[in-house]
């Protein structure tokens, strides 16, 4: 299978505020609006956001927004977003800044629907946890 592109699709009933809310504070930009649709682009990736009452949307999940998502952004200094997000910002401060053994120093907050969003710096990981990553050519 030749997979041209692959990105989440957020269903909300507040396309707007939620796409200034990823222009706003993760520099995402506008590349196709309209009143029930929007996609967003950083660099080479994408996220989409529909409103969840649209005809589009299949009947069975239709008028139900997106929970039980988390969205992992991985940046090279998450202390200063940390900072600019959740010091200066005030975006929900759902798991403080920290250290895992498993190799990630993040930080979770969310979005204006309740989407999980969680920053993550990579960090050497521990050695109990080393042993569980592939060597992958990609």
């Amino acid at each position: 299978m030749k997979v041209l592109s692959f990105y989440p699709v957020i269903l909300t009933n507040e396309v707007s505020q939620t796409a200034e809310f990823y222009e706003c504070y993760f520099n995402f930009q506008v590349v196709f609006e309209t009143d029930w649709y929007v996609s967003l682009k950083l660099q080479a990736f994408e996220l989409g956001i529909v409103k969840s009452c649209h005809e589009t949307i299949p009947t069975a999940i239709r008028n139900q927004n997106t929970k039980g998502l988390i969205l992992n952004i991985e940046v090279e200094n998450v202390n200063d977003h940390y900072n600019r997000l959740i010091r200066k910002s005030k975006l929900p401060n759902i798991l403080p800044l920290c250290n895992e053994d498993f190799g990630q120093r993040h930080f979770i907050t969310s979005d204006p629907n309740g989407v999980i969003i969680d920053v993550i710096q990579e960090i050497p990981p521990s050695s109990e946890f080393q042993q569980y990553f592939k060597d992958v050519q990609l």
